[in-house]
């Protein structure tokens, strides 16, 4: 039961970056934007968070900072897409590269800069990331460790994904977002701004990926800056939100199961499957692959899929 605890725990915490990426990534989705640029975001988030974390010793001011420059990087694929109406695939792709390039040049400006020459967290702020321990809840047998003992990045990825849910699917602006995904036309005759949607929905889905990555460079890699440190995460964040079908909280049970394939090496016995540690690190992407097959055998109808999604919005053309 303990070995079964352990693994369920763990494949929690591994999935959490998975679950910001994913609800950002719905974010975007939902307003008719294919964002791949995920996997940029998240590392520019994880560069201003941990160094942020790095020279204030304050959690909350790492958290912003990460939301901010994610957002930041987002309004470059809004302005893009939105405004010049560039191609998305392009964009979200030069996005990654760009948003890659520039954490790690920073990072490495950065340990080139330190005294010891590495970026390590004080004590004081990987304190305030440490597991929550709730007296008496904590402690209670099963329940207490699957629910009752996590970082705090655990809980706040959980409360966005039921915050969202709530908003796209009973607040008014919340349908209105949805209903631009779908037909920005209809939506723009009906009155609704839809320019102003794209923006605010793109950036706050940029936001959202940048604390996934400062989840990543702050917890994954044990508070010691690793370049590259989002590895490639992003990129299964995408294929997640078809896997969710577009529901934010679809994205939470989504990403922990992903998270359980990525910390399946070392749980299975080898002594029973003797297979190297590269065939499980490749599964979650084989996996992300066959999502990909499968959906885009499935009828449509079955999926919450944005009927606009990747086209570019032009008023004069409705």
């Amino acid at each position: 039961m303990d070995f079964i605890i352990n693994f369920l725990v763990a494949a929690v915490a591994a999935g959490t970056p998975l679950l910001f990426g994913t609800l950002g990534e719905i974010m975007n989705e939902r307003v008719g934007h294919l964002n791949l640029g995920v996997e940029g975001m998240m590392s520019i988030g994880a560069c201003a968070g941990f160094l942020a974390g790095y020279h204030t010793d304050n959690f909350i001011i790492a958290l912003a900072a990460s939301f901010i420059a994610a957002a930041l990087s987002a309004l470059i694929y809004a302005l893009l897409t939105v405004t010049l109406m560039a191609n998305q695939n392009v964009t979200g792709l030069t996005l990654t590269i760009f948003g890659i390039g520039l954490s790690n040049f920073i990072g490495i400006w950065a340990l080139e800069r330190s005294e010891t020459g590495t970026l390590k967290l004080p004590e004081m702020i990987t304190a305030q990331m440490r597991n929550i321990s709730i007296p008496g809840l904590s402690d209670i047998p099963v329940i207490g460790p699957l629910l009752f003992s996590y970082s705090p990045f655990v809980y706040i990825g959980i409360i966005i994904a039921i915050v969202l849910a709530f908003y796209l699917n009973k607040i008014k602006s919340g349908l209105n977002l949805q209903a631009i995904g779908h037909n920005p036309g209809a939506a723009d005759a009906a009155g609704i701004k839809v320019t102003q949607y794209k923006y605010a929905s793109i950036l706050l889905g940029g936001g959202i990926c940048g604390i996934g990555g400062a989840y990543c460079a702050m917890i994954i890699n044990g508070g010691v800056w690793v370049s590259n440190n989002v590895g490639g995460l992003g990129w299964i964040a995408v294929a997640l939100v078809i896997f969710a079908n577009w529901k934010p909280v679809n994205a939470i049970g989504g990403s922990f199961v992903f998270g359980a394939l990525r910390i399946l090496k070392y749980y299975v016995p080898k002594s029973i499957f003797p297979l190297p540690n590269a065939f499980y690190d490749m599964m979650p992407f084989l996996i992300t692959a066959l999502i990909l097959v499968i959906t885009s055998m499935r009828k449509k109808r079955n999926l919450s899929l944005p009927a606009n999604l990747g086209n570019n919005y032009f008023r004069e053309e409705r």
